[in-house]
C-alpha cells in the first residue's frame, strides 16, 4: 500500500477505536439522572429564556412533590468581573428559582470596572425572590487566579449561613425556574457530593454555529461523560458554569485552596472532590444556558486559547502529539480521500472516506442537542484544523508570557488541572 494508504487506514482504525472504545463520548444522553429529569420534561424556551423580565415561574407540577423532605438550604455563589452586559439576562434567573428550600445568593464583585455590583443590587430590587449579598474581595493575593480568588470570598461567607449545598454558577449562565430544585433532587436521591451540567452554549452567528457544538464534542472526547458517571469512573471533570457542590465535601477537599492557581478550575474541582472521596456527576444541560455572546471568530479564540495548553500541562511533547493526534484523527480523512480520488489509489479513498464518515456520524448527536443542521457534521475537519491552531496559539502566547489572560488579567505560569484523578 501507499503512505497515503497506510495514513488513511491509520485513520480509520484511530475512529474504530474513538467510536466504540472511548466511553460513547460521542451520545448526548449523559443528563440529570431517573426521575429528576423526567419533571423536566415539556421544558420552556432555551437560551435563557427565564431569565427575561417577565417570565413565568413552572407550574407547581414539576417534581414538587417528588423531592427531598425538608429541602436542603443553598448558597449560590457567583463570581463576576466585568459582566453588566450579561447579568441584566442572568442573575434574575437566579433571584426567581422556584425552590422550596431557603436558598441566598451572594455575588462576589471581583473588581469590577462596569458596576456589575451596582446593577445586581438593582436587578435584586427589581425582581425581588431569594436574597442578595453584594461582596468585593479585592485584588487576588499571590498564588490565586482571579475566579477563585472570588470563589474563596463568596464561599467563606457563604458557609458562615451554614448551608448543605453551594450552587457555583458563572454571571453569564441563565437558569431555568426549576434549575435548582432539579440539580439538589439528584444530588440528594443520588447520593452526588458534586453535580455539574455543561451549560448550552449560544448558537446564533456563522462562528458560533461552527465552534461551539465542537467545543463541547471535544471536551466529551476528552473526558467522556459516561466515565465520569460510571461507579468505578475511567476521568473525573466538571463544568464550571453550573456546580452543585456539598459543603461538607468542599471542605473536606479544601477547595478552593487547593486548587487555587488551576487555570481550568472546573477539572481541578472535580479531581480534588473525587480525592476526597466524593462521587462525582456530569453531563448536558436541559435547563440552564450561557447567555454570553460569541459573534466573532476572535472571541471563541479567546475562549479556547487561553486554557488550551494549561491543559496540556505545558508540555511540548503533549503540544506536538495533540498536533499529529488532530491531524491524524481529523484532518487525514478528506485529505486522503482527496489524494486518493486524484491519485488512482482506491485503499486510501476507501479508507479516507469511511473515516470521514464514521466522524461525520459521531458529530450527529450533538448537532442536534444544539438544533443544528445535520450539513455541518462533514465540516468537522474545519473546525478540528481551528482548534489546532488555537492550542498552538495558546503555547505561542504562553512562551510569550501573555498565557490565561482573561478580562485585564495575565497569568504567565499557571498550573494546569493536577494530573491526579
Amino acid at each position: 500500500m501507499s503512505a497515503t494508504a497506510w495514513i488513511a487506514m491509520g485513520s480509520l482504525a484511530a475512529w474504530g477505536w474513538l467510536l466504540l472504545g472511548q466511553g460513547f463520548f460521542w451520545r448526548t444522553d449523559q443528563r440529570l439522572p431517573g426521575g429528576v429529569r423526567r419533571s423536566a420534561r415539556g421544558r420552556g424556551p432555551r437560551a435563557g429564556a427565564s431569565a427575561r423580565p417577565g417570565s413565568a415561574p413552572p407550574s407547581a407540577e414539576a417534581g414538587r412533590g417528588s423531592g427531598p423532605l425538608p429541602w436542603p438550604r443553598v448558597a449560590i455563589v457567583v463570581p463576576a468581573r466585568d459582566e453588566a452586559e450579561v447579568l441584566s439576562l442572568s442573575l434574575p434567573s437566579l433571584l426567581t428559582q422556584d425552590y422550596p428550600g431557603e436558598a441566598e445568593i451572594v455575588l462576589v464583585d471581583d473588581g469590577s470596572t462596569d458596576g456589575t455590583g451596582k446593577l445586581a443590587g438593582e436587578l435584586a430590587v427589581r425582581y425581588g425572590g431569594l436574597p442578595l449579598t453584594v461582596v468585593s474581595p479585592g485584588e487576588p493575593a499571590p498564588g490565586w487566579t482571579g475566579k477563585l480568588w472570588a470563589l474563596r470570598h463568596g464561599m467563606a461567607l457563604a458557609r458562615t449561613r451554614d448551608p448543605e449545598f453551594l450552587l457555583l454558577t458563572d454571571a453569564d449562565i441563565a437558569h431555568e425556574p426549576d434549575s435548582l430544585r432539579l440539580l439538589v433532587e439528584a444530588a440528594v436521591t443520588e447520593g452526588f457530593d458534586l453535580v455539574s451540567q455543561m451549560a448550552r452554549l449560544r448558537v446564533a452567528t456563522l462562528w458560533e454555529r461552527l465552534i461551539v457544538p465542537a467545543f463541547v464534542y471535544f471536551f466529551a472526547q476528552l473526558y467522556p461523560f459516561r466515565w465520569i458517571n460510571a461507579r468505578r469512573p475511567r476521568a473525573t471533570a466538571a463544568a464550571g458554569g453550573c456546580v452543585l457542590l456539598r459543603t461538607r465535601t468542599a471542605v473536606r477537599a479544601g477547595v478552593p485552596e487547593a486548587i487555587r492557581q488551576a487555570v481550568i478550575d472546573d477539572v481541578s474541582l472535580a479531581r480534588a472532590v473525587r480525592r476526597s472521596g466524593g462521587r462525582v456527576w456530569l453531563g448536558l444541560a436541559e435547563r440552564v444556558d450561557s447567555v454570553r455572546p460569541y459573534p466573532r471568530l476572535a472571541d471563541l479564540w479567546r475562549m479556547v486559547s487561553r486554557s488550551a495548553y494549561a491543559q496540556l500541562r505545558h508540555s511540548p511533547l503533549l503540544l506536538l502529539g495533540t498536533v499529529a493526534g488532530l491531524a491524524l484523527v481529523y484532518l487525514a480523512p478528506p485529505a486522503t480521500l482527496v489524494a486518493g480520488l486524484a491519485g488512482g489509489d482506491p485503499v486510501a479513498a476507501l479508507a479516507g472516506g469511511l473515516a470521514w464518515a464514521v466522524m461525520a456520524g459521531t458529530y450527529v448527536p450533538m448537532l442536534r442537542y444544539y438544533g443544528q443542521p445535520l450539513s455541518l457534521a462533514p465540516t468537522l475537519p474545519v473546525t478540528a484544523l481551528l482548534y489546532l491552531l488555537m492550542t498552538v496559539d495558546s503555547a505561542v502566547q504562553h512562551y510569550r508570557g501573555r498565557g490565561a489572560a482573561w478580562k485585564g488579567r495575565t497569568y504567565a505560569r499557571p498550573e494546569a488541572a493536577p494530573d491526579r484523578r
